[in-house]
């Protein structure tokens, strides 16, 4: 599987976000849904990546920055098919390490609390994310669910004394 940002030009991911937003309104009120579209995910602040084997879509996710140092996972979704192969997983964590390069901090979403939404729910617990409060121009509502992880910093070697230098000093 290859993961790479994407410019949302080619046919398979408008389809795939097409059947997106379907299935957000038949889930949701549309007061309730916050799925973005085509002309949407290509604003400025949101990096959107595909997951692909081959010439075979597998799946999607974006990150919108909110601020400096939070942002928010959209548009998470694995082609029809290509379920139970770990692609979202993978998705999920390539971009949180894409935020971390970008000094992210936090990662918030929201998504559905109800059954449609049971599969992605159980990721996003299984990744370290926790249910929190509306973020960003969110409100409650009860057809939401707000959900967190708090991102530590890249990985840095800790700083090692050299002790025979120590010792010349």
């Amino acid at each position: 599987m290859k993961i790479r940002i994407d410019d949302l030009r080619g046919a398979p991911i408008a389809a795939l976000l097409k059947l997106h937003l379907e299935a957000m309104h038949q889930h949701s009120p549309p007061e309730s849904v916050h799925a973005l579209d085509l002309d949407a995910l290509r604003r400025p602040g949101i990096t959107f990546w595909t997951a692909w084997e081959g010439s075979e879509l597998m799946g999607c996710g974006a990150l919108k920055q909110l601020t400096t140092t939070h942002a928010e996972l959209k548009s998470m979704r694995t082609v029809a098919n290509q379920g139970r192969k770990g692609v979202a997983r993978a998705l999920l964590r390539h971009i949180e390490v894409a935020a971390r390069d970008r000094g992210i901090r936090q990662l918030s979403l929201e998504t559905g609390p109800h059954a449609p939404f049971a599969a992605a729910l159980k990721l996003y617990q299984s990744e370290g994310f926790v249910v929190c409060g509306p973020f960003a121009d969110y409100v409650l509502d009860p057809c939401s669910l707000f959900m967190t992880k708090h991102l530590c910093a890249p990985e840095v070697a800790p700083l090692r004394h050299n002790a025979a230098f120590l010792q010349d000093t």
